[in-house]
Parts: C-alpha cells; sequence; structure tokens
C-alpha cells in the first residue's frame, strides 16, 4: 500500500495518518471476518480525492472505498456495479428458464450413442471404402515394373 501525502498542514497530516491507521484496523478486522483470507498482495490500494480506490489484482475489480463511523466503507465502482448487475440478471434469467425445463419435465437427457441403424450405415460406409482402397493397392503392386523398391 502507497500513500503519497500531500503536506500542507499538520492537521491534514494527522488525518492522513489517522485514515491509515483505520485502514489498517479494517483490513484486519476484515481478514478476522473472512472465512478464507485473501491472498496475500491481492488488493492494491490508491489515495483519491474522494476516498480510497481498491484493486482486486485477481479479478480486476475497482471498489471505492470511504471512512464513515470508523469503518472503512467499500463499494464497486459504478461501471463495474452496472456489468455485475447484468450478469447477475442473465444467470437469474437463465436459472429461471432451466428451473421451468425441469418442473415441466423437458429436461429428458439426450441420447448422445448412435442407433444401431446409424452403426451399421457407418460401419457399410467403412467397409467399401476399404475394400476400394485394397483394390487400389492390389493393382499398384501387381503393375509394379521393378522401379519400385520391394517390400522386406
Amino acid at each position: 500500500m502507497e500513500f503519497r501525502p500531500h503536506v500542507r498542514n499538520g492537521d491534514e497530516v494527522m488525518r492522513k495518518a489517522v485514515t491509515v491507521a483505520a485502514l489498517g484496523a479494517a483490513i484486519g478486522l476484515a481478514g478476522v471476518a473472512r472465512a478464507e483470507e485473501p491472498a496475500p498482495g491481492r488488493y492494491a490500494m490508491q489515495k483519491s480525492d474522494s476516498g480510497i480506490a481498491r484493486l482486486d489484482t485477481q479479478t480486476g475489480e475497482v471498489s471505492l472505498c470511504q471512512e464513515k463511523d470508523g469503518q472503512l466503507v467499500c463499494r464497486m465502482a459504478a461501471d463495474e456495479r452496472t456489468a455485475f448487475e447484468l450478469e447477475l440478471d442473465l444467470l437469474t434469467k437463465r436459472v429461471e428458464t432451466l428451473e421451468k425445463v425441469v418442473e415441466s419435465g423437458g429436461a429428458t437427457a439426450k441420447r448422445d450413442l448412435p442407433t444401431d441403424e446409424e452403426i451399421d450405415r457407418t460401419m457399410g460406409i467403412m467397409e467399401r471404402m476399404m475394400r476400394k482402397f485394397m483394390d487400389i493397392v492390389k493393382d499398384l503392386e501387381g503393375s509394379s515394373d521393378g522401379a519400385s523398391p520391394q517390400k522386406t
């Protein structure tokens, strides 16, 4: 975490020091409250005019954080929030559609294996191809005039 404070007066320096201390405490408490700890160095934070911008280096998510009542409150950036909500709506609609299909009994398993007729037809085609290929090989062996190399 790197902050670049601009020293103007003692009050501003003190306010920034309190913000940094609150941020450290909030991150420490958040780590204890979570069942899964984030990877070390996962978040990059940068001071901005309106608070602190937090970048999740694994997901690319940007959150805007502000200190309120001694706690650090973070919210997703507006453009990412919109994209997140759109994706959530699409997934919700897909789940609802799939649930309706299951409830109506339309979720029968598609048969992945070919039928016996399809197998017989395919084997017949392959057999004819192999016979023609072998006929070509026999013709080539019979018409060799000694110029081509012999089998060993």
